[in-house]
């Protein structure tokens, strides 16, 4: 049976982390996926990986900060390592950060490779964590996420389908673009156009837009290695996480 993994920052505005791990584990999740809020140092991130491990779930994947790879390498190392790690992504830049050109993205994919190159010495994947603006062109008929990638090439994909979609792309069709270079997707929903603005336009997985059966089909048989479930902006995240676990059972082990 496929696993699913609960990407926490769904959960930010919500309970304290012991509560929203006991939730988890009560409806079904394994796997969590950690972002830089949760562990600025390495004992922060010991005792975050106690409190998983004692609801019976683990942390594959994280998100970390360009900033902290770059500024603080071995404190960055310590925390995957306390939270035994197996893939960390780069999970954004500001605006007045992004390149403007292809060339810029490029140099972009090498500097994010070499940030995470300790990471990628003791075995863990490392990898880049799309938006919307990654979709759009580079300006020479590249997209931002292909120069990225073409500066980096070591990089893994966690491949976030719904931000695709808000792109202006067809995440199956992106899928099979990157079939060997997905290391993890976010299992993601987009409410119809004016619906659901009280949670910025996101709905539970199975409630949106999105063809989730068609989407697991191109899934079978790529590089994919984990699936991370999502809401940007829940207004009751066990309602979020309950409903989109439901969905995603029935899609994938049916």
């Amino acid at each position: 049976m496929t696993e699913f993994s609960y990407q926490l920052y769904s959960s930010r505005n919500f309970g304290p982390i012991d509560d929203t791990l006991a939730m988890l584990a009560q409806i079904g999740y394994s796997q969590v996926e950690g972002y830089g809020a949760l562990f600025t140092n390495a004992d922060d991130a010991a005792e975050l990986a106690g409190k998983i491990a004692a609801n019976g779930l683990s942390m594959p994947t994280a998100h970390f900060g360009l900033q902290m790879l770059e500024e603080t390498p071995d404190d960055a190392l310590a925390i995957a390592k306390a939270l035994n790690l197996k893939a960390v992504y780069v999970p954004h830049l500001k605006v007045e950060e992004r390149p403007t050109d292809a060339a810029g993205w490029q140099a972009m994919g090498a500097r994010v490779q070499k940030a995470l190159a300790p990471m990628a010495d003791i075995g863990i994947d490392i990898g880049w964590h799309n938006h919307e603006f990654e979709i759009k062109d580079a300006g020479n008929g590249q997209t931002v996420l292909d120069a990225l990638l073409e500066g980096g090439p070591d990089l893994k994909l966690e491949l976030d389908l719904a931000w695709v979609f808000v792109g202006g792309a067809d995440p199956v069709e992106y899928i099979k673009k990157y079939a060997d270079k997905l290391s993890t997707v976010h299992i993601k929903d987009r409410a119809p156009d004016g619906e659901n603005a009280d949670e910025d336009g996101w709905a539970d997985v199975g409630d949106g837009v999105m063809d989730w059966p068609a989407i697991k089909q191109a899934l079978d048989g790529t590089s994919n290695k984990y699936f991370a479930l999502e809401h940007d902006n829940p207004s009751d995240d066990k309602r979020f996480a309950s409903r989109s676990f439901e969905t995603v059972s029935k899609v994938w082990n049916s």
